[in-house]
């Protein structure tokens, strides 16, 4: 089994930053890719950033530019700078991670609980 955690969401005005970070655990061989996703109530899930084991980026295009992902690969972390916030950016935040698990040699595609983002003057 392999367990996904995040962490550092909360209340910020307009204009403010915001760092979340994400914990992969359990049993795990490898990890693929790790992403954030956001959801707003009444909206689909939206994927925000995603980062590779060999580092390929993407982000989605209203963030590109303000959100920073990275990620620590011997800690199975991935954090996610939030500068410039906008209410718009008010929503659910959740981490992914796939990979492969070390005692079953299967695929994983883990998520955490997520952690609320509120972006309001």
């Amino acid at each position: 089994q392999v367990q996904v955690v995040e962490s550092g969401g909360g209340s910020v005005r307009p204009g403010g930053s915001l760092r979340l970070s994400c914990v992969a655990s359990g049993h795990i061989d490898r990890i693929n890719s790790m992403a954030w996703y956001r959801q707003a109530p009444g909206k689909p899930r939206d994927l925000v950033a995603s980062i590779s084991s060999g580092g390929t980026i993407n982000y989605l295009d209203s963030v590109r530019g303000r959100f920073t992902i990275s990620r620590d690969n011997a800690e199975n972390t991935v954090y996610l700078q939030m500068n410039s916030l906008k209410p718009e950016d008010t929503a659910v935040y959740y981490c992914n991670a796939e990979g492969m698990r070390s005692d079953y040699l299967q695929n994983f595609n883990s998520w955490g609980q997520g952690t609320q983002v509120t972006v309001a003057s």
